[in-house]
């Protein structure tokens, strides 16, 4: 046991890192000055270091701490994700001007920061049904105080309320179903419940029901139709780079622990837990979660129209994306998993540049209405130039990344011969459009007022938009290493 639990350890240094990354970095808030970005180059440091130990578990399939943790490559492909995305994010922080205010709490910031990014390391390994609950509350809380870190203001305060009501709720739901699936099965281990499924059980309804309350959890954390209702007051209420990391990361690594949960307890041996009941043989598992797609694209989509708030639109456009994803889980093939991997990649890049863009935007003007950005084409030209990259590229339109990331989710689902599901996608991308170019419309087809002067941004800036904007372009048109990485990826430890 002694020697299992050392053993554990050595394959648990990414993780190690972030908490000591964590301890450094409360040492630090207590006795460096907060007016500097010191704090925030330690965790940018701490991040660096957990990448490179994350980079060396490439190719490993281990499971360790007695099945409760999986090391394999589908977990390294979502690790390396959450962790360009809380780079960006410690970066962003560093130039945005609504944390100014709140400097002599800067070091608290970051640390819920590092907190969110140990659960969510731990979402995508996690292969016990209690540390991935554990996992999931441990980001949810982090997520919560952060939401409302910017306390003075109303909307901020407003959104982590919501948040935490919402997130309640949903949690409690989660937990009584993972306890209706553990006493059932008699197992905590996904590998264990597999194995009782696959044996046979007696209450299928309540399988189905267990079932049902697990994805209210995980569809909550996802933003997915019906459970996106907190969303657009807690993205716009939060800090935006709060909103950012939401949008992207959270969402990332709970599509992550939603595949591997489903996969390997449910689907890999032949159960459906929906079909598995005699008496209701048209409540079919997938037909469920592709109604939830089709919901949230729909919805996204139309919603976002009439948003004048960058965020709230945003925000709508990240429920659509969330639709978008959930259509390789419909599938779950390997296409299917490959699909959501190279979606989740490109979505990072586009997501984040667009929430940078209005990051700097809203520095600058102190406003997030769309309406400002008028005249902004010649106000700030390369910034305005990145933004409609990002908003063509969340579209789905070539010659950019997101016309990739939906052709192949696109492709899953028409081989599993999803066509109606299709249909719909390719019609909300239509709908998307209107509202995506009238950011675009509002920038490059208004004058500027005559008091308007040129916006004038930092270097850093800029550096950081091309790093967000360059892979955009690049990966529209050459996307074979993003391929080949999530291919290499989708092995799941236990399949």
């Amino acid at each position: 046991m002694v020697e299992h639990i050392i053993n554990s350890i050595s394959h648990l240094y990414p993780e190690i890192a972030i908490t000591l990354t964590l301890c450094v970095a409360i040492i630090a808030d207590l006795v460096l000055k907060k007016e500097s970005h010191a704090i925030g180059w330690i965790v940018l440091g701490g991040l660096v270091i957990t990448g490179v130990l994350v980079v060396a578990q490439t190719g490993s399939e281990l499971s360790i701490f007695s099945d409760m943790l999986a090391v394999d490559p589908f977990a390294v492909f979502f690790k390396i994700m959450l962790l360009i995305a809380s780079v960006l994010v410690v970066l962003f922080s560093m130039q945005s001007r609504e944390l100014i205010d709140y400097v002599d709490r800067i070091g608290e910031y970051y640390m819920l920061i590092l907190g969110m990014v140990l659960g969510m390391f731990l979402m995508v390994g996690a292969t016990n049904v209690l540390l991935m609950y554990l996992a999931f509350e441990l980001t949810s809380i982090c997520s919560y105080v952060l939401a409302g870190f910017t306390r003075r203001s109303l909307k901020s305060a407003e959104a982590s309320m919501k948040y935490i009501v919402y997130g309640a709720v949903s949690s409690g739901i989660m937990l009584y179903g993972i306890s209706l699936l553990v006493g059932i099965t008699g197992a905590v281990s996904i590998y264990g419940i597999n194995e009782a499924l696959a044996a046979g059980v007696e209450q299928p309804l309540v399988l189905l029901v267990a079932g049902l309350m697990i994805l209210v959890g995980l569809g909550f954390k996802i933003a997915i139709v019906p459970f996106h209702f907190w969303a657009p007051d807690v993205y716009e209420g939060a800090p935006i780079t709060i909103t950012a990391y939401l949008a992207v990361a959270s969402k990332i690594a709970a599509f992550a622990m939603t595949v591997r949960f489903f996969k390997v307890a449910f689907l890999d041996n032949g159960v459906d837990i929906a079909g598995a009941l005699p008496l209701v043989d048209a409540f079919n598992w997938s037909v469920i979660l592709a109604v939830m797609a089709a919901m949230a694209m729909i919805v996204g989509n139309l919603v976002a129209l009439w948003q004048q708030n960058i965020k709230r639109l945003l925000a709508y456009s990240s429920i659509a994306h969330a639709g978008y994803i959930l259509m390789g889980l419909v599938v779950l093939t390997d296409e299917g998993v490959s699909a959501i991997m190279i979606y989740v990649f490109i979505y990072l890049f586009m997501n984040m540049g667009a929430f940078y863009v209005a990051m700097l935007v809203s520095n600058k003007l102190g406003t997030e209405q769309i309406d400002d950005y008028k005249g902004l084409g010649q106000r700030a030209p390369l910034e305005s130039v990145a933004m409609t990259v990002f908003m063509v590229a969340l579209t789905g339109l070539p010659p950019t990344a997101g016309f990739i990331a939906k052709l192949f989710i696109f492709g899953a689902a028409i081989n599993a011969g999803w066509l109606l599901l299709v249909l719909i996608a390719g019609i909300m991308t239509i709908v998307s459009l209107f509202y995506y170019m009238r950011v675009v419309r509002n920038m490059f087809l208004f004058e500027p007022q005559e008091e308007d002067s040129l916006l004038n941004f930092e270097l850093s800036s800029k550096i950081i938009l091309m790093v967000l904007l360059v892979p955009t372009l690049i990966f529209g048109v050459y996307f074979t290493p993003v391929l080949e990485f999530a291919r290499n990826s989708i092995q799941i430890f236990g399949l």
